[in-house]
């Protein structure tokens, strides 16, 4: 699994003229099952994306097709993880995506 940290580089306006492209990048990767939850940093400086899979390179590779890398207004850093504990909503979902030996912790309330 991997976080992929996203960073502009350029201002707000350029970022903007670029979303509908950058959507649709999105929406390909939600498709073929590799993107698992997308959203804005606060500030927004950025986004973040949770990733399944377990090769680096193939994940690097996404990233280079975003329209906001092509257009070189933003980075990816891509932090790669093994999940070990969920809460028991996120426990389920990832386990339709196929990862395997995740705890479930139920909240209390």
């Amino acid at each position: 699994m991997f976080i992929l940290l996203l960073t502009y580089l350029k201002n707000l306006a350029e970022i903007d003229a670029l979303l509908p492209d950058h959507w649709n990048y999105l929406e390909r990767n939600y498709r073929e099952g590799t993107f698992l939850l997308s959203g804005r940093q606060v500030p927004r400086t950025g986004g973040v994306i949770l990733a399944a899979g377990d090769d680096v390179e193939a994940i690097r590779k996404i990233t280079q097709t975003d329209p906001f890398v092509r257009a070189g207004a933003a980075r990816y850093d891509i932090v790669q993880m093994t999940p070990t504990a969920a809460s028991g909503t996120l426990s389920a979902s990832l386990a339709a995506s196929g990862l395997q030996g995740i705890t479930t912790i139920q909240p209390t309330t």
